[in-house]
C-alpha cells in the first residue's frame, strides 16, 4: 500500500519563521525571573550553557533531518538509527508532553488576554481557531506565524530600547552576583532557560513539507536558533541591568517591569499583548509539530493508524490535528496545567538525548558536524535532567512507563492477529 505524503510547500524562510514562532514564545516573558531566583546574575552563564546545549541538539537535528526529510522528527530518526523502541520513546514523550504544553500555552494566552473567569473558554476557542488554521495547509500556518513573530519581535525590541534608555541600567548588576548561587543554581537556570530554545525541533518535524530539505532544514534550524539567541541575550542583559537581581527574581512579569521602569505604566499593555501573541505563536507551531509526529507514529502503528490519514485537498494530517485539538480543549476546560507540566521538560530532554545518540551513528556524506557536538549535547541533556525538580522527574518516568506498557500491549495484539490494525 502506498502511503500518502505531505506536500512540500515550505521554503527556507517559512521554516525559519516557524522555528522562531516555536522558540520566541511566552516563556521569554516569564523565564528570566525564575532563572534569577536560582542563579542571580549567574543566569547569564546559565543562558550560555543552555545555548550551547541547544546548539549541539540543533546540529544533531539538522544533520538527521537532512538525511531523513520526512515527518516525525526524532521519532523517525530514532527508529531509523537506533531501533523501534528508541524512536517510540522519543515520539511518545514528545506527543504527550507537548500536548500538555499546548494546553499551558492556550491558558497563558487567555490569562494575558482576558479576565481570569473567562480564561478557560477563551483558551479553548484559541485552540480551535489555530487548529483550524493548521487544517487549511502548512502555508497558512507559516503566514500566521510570520505575522505573530513580527509583532512579538517588535514588542521585544521596544521593551529593551525603552527599558535601557529610560530605566537607569547598572552594569554592576551583571557581575555582582555571578557565582553567588553556586554552579548548581547556574545549572538550574540553564535548565529553565533551555526550554525557551527547544522549538527548533518543530522545523525537523515538518521535514516532509520543506522544499530542498537537505539544504533548507539545516540552514533554517541554525538560523532560527541564532536569531533567538541574540534576542534572548539582549533581553536578559537589559532586564538584569535595569531591574537588578532581587527585583528580577521576585517579578512575575519581568519584561513588563523592564518596560515600565523605562517608559512608565503605559507600557504594561503592549507587553501583555506581546506575551499573548507569543503564546499563540508557540501554540500554533506546537499543534503543527505534534500533528506531524502523531502522523509518523500512526503510520508505523505506534498510535492508532486512523490518525495517519492525510486530507487530500490541503495535504495535512487532519485526523491527527483534530484529535489533538479535541484533547487540548478538554484539558484547558477541566485542568489547570500551567503548574503541572514538568514532565514536558523531562520529555524534551529525553527527545534530544535520543536525537544526539541517533546523530552519533551517522557517517559518510550524511555527517555534517563533528561527533564531539553530539557527545556534548547528550551530556548536557543528562545534566539538565538532573536539575529538574524530583516530582517532574517522577512524573516523566511515569509517562514513559505508561507508554512502554501501551506499546507492549499493541505488539502483543499484533502478534496474535498480524492482519489487525491498531
Amino acid at each position: 500500500m502506498t502511503v500518502a505524503g505531505l506536500a512540500r510547500r515550505l521554503g527556507t524562510g517559512d521554516a525559519i519563521v516557524i522555528g522562531l514562532g516555536s522558540m520566541i514564545g511566552a516563556g521569554i516573558f516569564a523565564a528570566f525571573g525564575p532563572a534569577a531566583s536560582v542563579a542571580g546574575s549567574g543566569l547569564l552563564i546559565g543562558l550560555a550553557i543552555a545555548a550551547v546545549v541547544a546548539f549541539c541538539n540543533a546540529t544533531s537535528s539538522a544533520q538527521l533531518a537532512a538525511q531523513y526529510p520526512l515527518s516525525g522528527g526524532t521519532y523517525l530518526y530514532g527508529r531509523e538509527r537506533l531501533g523501534d523502541w528508541a524512536g517510540f520513546l522519543a515520539g511518545w514523550t514528545f506527543v504527550i508532553g507537548k500536548t500538555a504544553s499546548c494546553a499551558a500555552m492556550a491558558l497563558t494566552f487567555a490569562t494575558y488576554a482576558v479576565p481570569a473567569g473567562a480564561a478557560p473558554w477563551v483558551a479553548a476557542a484559541a485552540v480551535i481557531a489555530l487548529a483550524t488554521v493548521n487544517c487549511f495547509g502548512v502555508t497558512r500556518t507559516a503566514t500566521a506565524t510570520m505575522v505573530i513573530v513580527s509583532v512579538v519581535l517588535a514588542v521585544l525590541v521596544a521593551v529593551v530600547v525603552v527599558g535601557v534608555a529610560g530605566g537607569d541600567p547598572d552594569a554592576s548588576n551583571l557581575t555582582g552576583d555571578l557565582l553567588g548561587h553556586g554552579w548548581y543554581g547556574i545549572a538550574q537556570s540553564a535548565g529553565l532557560l533551555f526550554f525557551a530554545f527547544a522549538g527548533y525541533a518543530r522545523i525537523a518535524t515538518l521535514g516532509e513539507e520543506v522544499r530542498d530539505p537537505r539544504r533548507a532544514i539545516p540552514r533554517a534550524i541554525v538560523t532560527a536558533l541564532g536569531i533567538t539567541l541574540v534576542v534572548y541575550v539582549a533581553v536578559g542583559i537589559a532586564a538584569l541591568a535595569v531591574l537588578g537581581v532581587d527585583d528580577l527574581a521576585s517579578s512575575r512579569s519581568p519584561l513588563a517591569d523592564l518596560a515600565t521602569a523605562g517608559g512608565g505604566s503605559g507600557w504594561a499593555t503592549p507587553v501583555r499583548v506581546g506575551a499573548a501573541l507569543a503564546a499563540l505563536g508557540a501554540l500554533l507551531a506546537l499543534i503543527a509539530g505534534i500533528g506531524r509526529t502523531a502522523l509518523a507514529m500512526a503510520r508505523n502503528g505506534d498510535l492508532p493508524r486512523a490518525l495517519s490519514r492525510i486530507a487530500p485537498r490541503h495535504h495535512v494530517p487532519l485526523r491527527a490535528e483534530v484529535s489533538l485539538a479535541a484533547v487540548v480543549v478538554v484539558l484547558v476546560l477541566t485542568v489547570d496545567l500551567r503548574d503541572a507540566i514538568g514532565f514536558s521538560s523531562f520529555g524534551v530532554l529525553l527527545y534530544y538525548l535520543i536525537a544526539n545518540a541517533a546523530a552519533w551513528t551517522q557517517g559518510g556524506h550524511d555527517r555534517r558536524y563533528p561527533r564531539a557536538l553530539q557527545a556534548l549535547g547528550a551530556v548536557g541533556c543528562v545534566v539538565l535532567v538532573a536539575t529538574l525538580p524530583v516530582m517532574s522527574i517522577a512524573v516523566g518516568v511515569g509517562v514513559v512507563i505508561v507508554g512502554v506498557g501501551y506499546r507492549m500491549v499493541v505488539l502483543r495484539l499484533a502478534r496474535r492477529d498480524p492482519a489487525a490494525e491498531v
